[in-house]
């Protein structure tokens, strides 16, 4: 999935615009303008993969910015991983036979773990389970429910369904551009034998550097990117010192 450590800017979308969140909280948000300017400028920077998200979609249950994503679809060729309102297999089929590279699956893994067995045996390496933390449990339907599920132990029964890799979210300094927690990736990493993307937190090059250390595949870059706080050449430098 990624074969050598990687730096992926996020393309997150509310209401048809690039928008990224603050905690996970919803409407506090910052908003980035067009999704498709926002997904040609990081490819054009160098990017190799997008991180795609339909946050209204993740809220309602249901693909809510589905125009928004399939004009980045059509934009860019590199790889998306796209997440956000897939809530049943035939949807994530569909997706992955339309050229996205891997879904995204979250509540819809939590309440149907068999979900990721059913989409993996098709596409081995389409799925990637989001496990997003709050307060040291999974939350769920856009980070609004706790499961009481541990990410570690949860991390390890996905990859055993099949999942091609897990993408670990620390909501709690979500967009906060304050610095990662290594220790919480640490353990997901310990627990699996499959890539784990890291997200949350990330604002210098030393936190691009910290998660490569404990471990991450790679790493969600957002609000740092759209503020000027870090360029993505800079952060891929990091990736590869």
């Amino acid at each position: 999935m990624f074969p050598a450590f990687e730096v992926v800017p996020a393309v997150d979308m509310q209401d048809g615009q690039v928008v990224q969140l603050v905690g996970g909280e919803r409407d506090t948000g910052r908003s980035y303008g067009d999704p498709v300017e926002a997904a040609r400028r990081w490819v054009e920077a160098g990017a190799e993969t997008l991180h795609v998200v339909d946050l209204d979609g993740a809220f309602e249950g249901e693909r809510v910015n589905a125009d928004a994503i399939d004009a980045v679809l059509s934009a860019v060729d590199v790889d998306v991983q796209l997440g956000g309102g897939i809530r049943t297999a035939a949807g994530a089929r569909d997706l992955l036979e339309r050229g996205v590279d891997r879904v995204i699956l979250g509540t819809a893994a939590v309440e149907n773990p068999q979900i990721v067995a059913e989409v993996s045996a098709d596409h081995p390496e389409g799925v990637l389970v989001s496990l997003d933390a709050k307060g040291g449990e999974v939350v769920v339907e856009g980070w609004t429910e706790g499961t009481g599920l541990d990410p570690a132990a949860a991390a390890g029964r996905y990859a055993d369904l099949g999942a091609a890799g897990i993408l670990f979210t620390d909501v709690d300094v979500e967009g906060r551009m304050k610095g990662v927690r290594t220790e919480p990736v640490r353990r997901v990493v310990d627990a699996v034998d499959v890539p784990v993307v890291a997200s949350g937190g990330v604002a210098t090059v030393e936190d691009v550097r910290a998660l490569r250390e404990a471990g991450a595949a790679a790493v969600v870059v957002g609000s740092a990117l759209y503020e000027g706080e870090l360029t993505l050449a800079e952060a891929q430098r990091a990736a590869r010192e």
